[in-house]
């Protein structure tokens, strides 16, 4: 399908149209979560939706983030951290965050960091609160700098119209290249979760390439909070690869209201920490659904190296080899390809142990082509939208998971259209 964009605007403040992502639909719904408010508006560089979003929080909410790796993160990113620590010192609660679409404010250095600060004073002017309680996010293109006037005149607009209800606004107005807005919620023991996230391209751990914001009205302390998400991002976002690529603004964050009160037993924590897990592994597998140009959704299963972060390294070299993509967007059986990957990944496995399945099909063993390796099957299975390659290097428990897409002719078109 020929790449166009609607309008006249500069592509991420356009809606871009593409062919559909892998089997992705959009949330018919998002169910609010106590004490989270949310309003959005136009302002940033689209002229036809809505690009930045306010989420006003109640007093007494706990806030726990993750931030890109990336060596350099935008200011947004470091500004958030400044504030998040006086959090955990205890000089501060978080009552805001303000996220925009279309620039990252990233590359921008120390004008970029006091457009960030600007950001959180007028806000926190508007909504009463210090500078430190307010978060700032920002997504788009890299290197330029805030409208800060448009800016300011659309958080007037935000604070004016706030309400419970505006999530599936707000899963539209954070998102850039986007095809399909990303949402998911669900319910424990009493309490709600919704979530919403944004991400197509510049995907790759650690952390995957992306913006999300996941709520609950559970009540969660602190400390508490922050070691399940620590362990909920491993588990699903920095499972994810489109591109290879990590960005200068991902950032997760989780927002504990408390409205519904804290889980009573054990194992009601234990339902409520899986639930928050599902609810994100929905959001990141979203992402690759909606991988830039997708065509197919590919699990990469690794088990039995020597230590889990083996089979993560062996997953990561297979889902960011541009030869295996290029291979899988073809539907080429090349499974030389996949060899090829594998060994690239570094020790901690055997060679001669490495074998290989596609969606049940072996192809490799024994560190080689499988003695009943079918080329023509093997190229049937590759023409599915949905691929689960399974690779064993060993004989250990040890196991790493990695969701991956194919590499086709419109991730170029739309990158090198991405300003135009």
């Amino acid at each position: 399908m020929p790449l166009r964009r609607a309008g006249s605007s500069p592509a991420l403040g356009t809606i871009l149209l593409r062919s559909m992502p892998v089997n992705l639909k959009p949330p018919a719904s998002l169910p609010v979560v106590a004490g989270v408010r949310l309003a959005t508006t136009q302002a940033i560089k689209s002229k036809h939706r809505d690009d930045l979003t306010v989420m006003h929080l109640a007093p007494g909410c706990n806030v726990a983030a993750v931030f890109t790796q990336n060596r350099y993160p935008a200011p947004p990113v470091t500004l958030c951290r400044e504030h998040l620590q006086k959090q955990a010192d205890r000089q501060t609660g978080i009552r805001a965050l303000v996220i925009n679409a279309g620039i990252a404010n990233a590359g921008t250095l120390g004008a970029g960091l006091e457009d960030a600060k600007e950001s959180c004073r007028l806000l926190a002017r508007l909504i009463k609160c210090r500078p430190a309680q307010v978060l700032p996010f920002s997504t788009g293109v890299i290197m330029e700098r805030l409208p800060m006037q448009r800016y300011a005149a659309g958080l007037v607009r935000c604070v004016d119209k706030l309400a419970e209800d505006n999530w599936l606004a707000a899963a539209k107005a954070i998102t850039t290249t986007d095809t399909v807005i990303k949402g998911a919620t669900a319910t424990a023991h009493g309490a709600t979760i919704t979530g919403i996230a944004k991400g197509s391209g510049m995907i790759h751990p650690n952390m995957a390439t992306m913006l999300a914001f996941v709520a609950t009205d559970a009540a969660i302390e602190q400390q508490q909070l922050q070691r399940w998400q620590k362990q909920i991002s491993t588990d699903t976002y920095n499972t994810i690869s489109v591109d290879g690529d990590t960005s200068t603004n991902d950032s997760f964050v989780l927002i504990s209201t408390g409205k519904a009160g804290a889980a009573r037993t054990s194992g009601e924590q234990r339902a409520l920490k899986t639930t928050l897990t599902d609810v994100c592994a929905q959001l990141a597998q979203a992402i690759v659904r909606d991988g830039e140009g997708a065509k197919k959704l590919v699990m990469i299963h690794v088990h039995g190296g020597k230590s889990c972060a083996v089979c993560r390294r062996v997953g990561e070299s297979i889902a960011r080899s541009p030869l295996v993509k290029t291979a899988l967007a073809a539907s080429d059986a090349n499974v030389g390809r996949f060899l090829m990957a594998i060994g690239n990944a570094g020790d901690g496995f055997d060679p001669k142990a490495v074998a290989m399945t596609i969606n049940d099909t072996p192809v490799l063993q024994g560190g080689g082509i499988h003695p009943h390796y079918n080329e023509k099957k093997t190229a049937a299975e590759l023409k599915k939208e949905e691929l689960t390659i399974t690779v064993h290097i060993g004989n250990s428990n040890s196991h790493a998971l990695m969701q991956t897409c194919d590499l086709t002719h419109d991730y170029i078109r739309i990158n090198a259209d991405y300003r135009s």
